[in-house]
């Protein structure tokens, strides 16, 4: 099979055109595109067009096939005959005007997938089935540039440290830590963490879901970790994929952040999303 690996003249991503994902792959060929995967830390498979049952048998090919951290009552895939693997990304509604999917309209801030879980899966699959006319973009943003970009003192003076990771699945607004975590997903990960594949440093904190960070008094948490997530959303370490039909974009949670840009509320935005399992993150030396 021949395909072709391009990367973006950007921060982060690569483009892999002429492969057929619904085909299953040869060992060399998942070989290439882990590695690929690994080196670019997003891929966008172009001109795609998978079923939910193929979309994951080609995530298996690189791993397990991860469980939604939501739980199953509150999921409208499960309503609509899906297992708890799958989300659909979407604002569509069923004949009842009830939404089908997740994340339904606009906006989305900077977040790693699954931070919040003592094992954030390592990687996100999300295949684009209809788009809107405009926005709804991805922004995807490369950690370990964010964290050489750090000054010396801020990283001495968090080394060894964590952040509160909490989440209540909302897009732009963070958890109130004044009403408590009370059934609200949570977990203390490290702020660096080491890459246990590649072995390199990534800055582990964003908008959406880092809380407080531990030891620091309350001012001095809000003041540090405001500049982290600046430098983690630094327009020079992100770049912005405006989807095309048939695409399907795989990223790595540990090294990479994500959001989305807002679209018109009354176009349907529709993708669908499998992750894989992953392992406790590890913190930097």
């Amino acid at each position: 099979m021949a395909f072709t690996i391009t990367p973006f003249d950007a921060p982060i991503g690569a483009e892999v055109s002429g492969i057929d994902l619904r085909v299953a792959l040869e060992k060399p060929i998942i070989d290439q595109i882990y590695q690929a995967w690994l080196d670019h830390i997003v891929l966008i498979f172009r001109d795609q067009s998978l079923s939910k049952d193929e979309q994951v048998a080609f995530a298996n090919q690189f791993g397990d096939v991860g469980i939604r951290a939501t739980p199953k009552d509150e999921q409208n895939e499960v309503t609509n005959g899906y297992d708890g693997s799958i989300m659909l990304v979407t604002n569509q509604r069923d004949e009842k005007g009830n939404y089908i999917g997740s994340l339904q309209d606009g906006e989305m801030w900077f977040h790693h997938d699954m931070s919040y879980r003592p094992e954030p899966h390592k990687a996100t699959l999300l295949h684009a089935l209809e788009l809107p006319s405009t926005g709804g973009n991805t922004k995807f943003a490369n950690q370990y540039l964010a964290y050489e970009n750090i000054p010396d003192g801020i990283k001495n003076r968090l080394h060894g440290r964590k952040v509160l990771q909490a989440y209540n699945f909302t897009m732009l607004e963070k958890v109130d830590l004044e009403k408590g975590l009370e059934g609200i997903q949570h977990q203390w990960q490290p702020i660096f963490v080491k890459h246990p594949e590649t072995g390199k440093t990534a800055l582990y904190v964003s908008r959406l879901i880092s809380a407080v960070i531990e030891g620091l008094e309350q001012e001095e948490s809000a003041e540090i970790l405001g500049r982290l997530i600046d430098i983690a959303e630094d327009p020079a370490v992100v770049y912005e994929h405006i989807w095309q039909p048939g695409d399907l974009a795989m990223w790595d949670n540990r090294c990479s952040t994500h959001a989305r840009t807002d679209f018109p509320a009354e176009e349907t935005r529709l993708l669908r999303r499998c992750t894989l399992e992953g392992a406790p993150m590890i913190g930097a030396a």
